[in-house]
């Protein structure tokens, strides 16, 4: 597992595109009521980008790794790491998960969002493998005070008034995401428009989620040139 992982780790940015194109491909429906689906597909990736978020204003961990290889300059345990070791890629699978509903496709559900949780934990699972051999017993004490996946809440409320929350961080760090899924999530809704209610319900709505895109897009790009020429207080410095 520990090769896979690092195989998927090295390979990991050319899987999401992957993903993408398979929410767009035809497949059973999970239900006829699209509306439920729409709920709780965005719901679910609102959710695990708000978790994202929360764990990169307060404690940012670099997770790029090195040459494209499990890299750590050090032991990050502090904010949302002190509960969850991997928040981030909790954060990521509830955002895949919630697409996968999105697209109401059985096929991303049943099988493409589990194969992503597969892929995440070779990723995990490797990374655990790195991380014990350059920081052996601090690093063992380190998982034996939290899981892999699932957040302990005692104390949690604490840990995230205890610290500053960056917005800068949060904000710059997570906008090319957050303009990713959002996209990808009007998209998916258009495409699903047109499938299950046809032209005339389609066309009517478009311009709303025209508009809806255009301002993401205008967000999105605003952030970059505020980024870009270091403009207002929360900019890079």
């Amino acid at each position: 597992m520990v090769k896979i992982g690092n195989f998927f780790f090295h390979h990991r940015n050319y899987l999401f595109p992957f993903f993408y194109l398979i929410l767009f491909v035809p497949a059973p429906q999970i239900t006829q009521y699209y509306t439920f689906v729409l709920i709780a597909g965005l719901s679910l990736s609102i959710f695990g980008q708000a978790v994202r978020i929360l764990t990169i204003g307060l404690v940012y961990i670099h997770r790029g790794g090195r040459n494209r290889k499990i890299y750590a300059e050090g032991l990050v345990t502090d904010g949302i790491f002190a509960h969850c070791r991997n928040p981030m890629y909790v954060g990521n699978v509830l955002m895949l998960t919630g697409m996968a509903i999105l697209s109401n496709s059985l096929l991303s559900v049943l099988i493409i969002a589990p194969f992503f949780l597969f892929i995440y934990q070779s990723i995990i699972l490797a990374e655990e493998d790195f991380l014990h051999g350059k920081f052996g017993p601090d690093y063992e004490k380190y998982c034996a005070n939290t899981d892999q996946w699932f957040p302990r809440m005692k104390g949690l409320g604490s840990t995230i008034h205890s610290l500053q929350f960056r917005t800068k961080d949060a904000v710059f760090k997570e906008c090319n995401t957050t303009y990713l899924w959002m996209t990808g999530a009007v998209m998916i809704i258009a495409v699903n428009f047109f499938r299950m209610h046809g032209k005339s319900y389609f066309e009517a709505h478009l311009p709303v989620l025209a508009w809806l895109w255009i301002l993401i897009t205008m967000g999105y790009l605003s952030l970059k040139l505020i980024d870009k020429k270091k403009l207002f207080f929360f900019s890079k410095q």
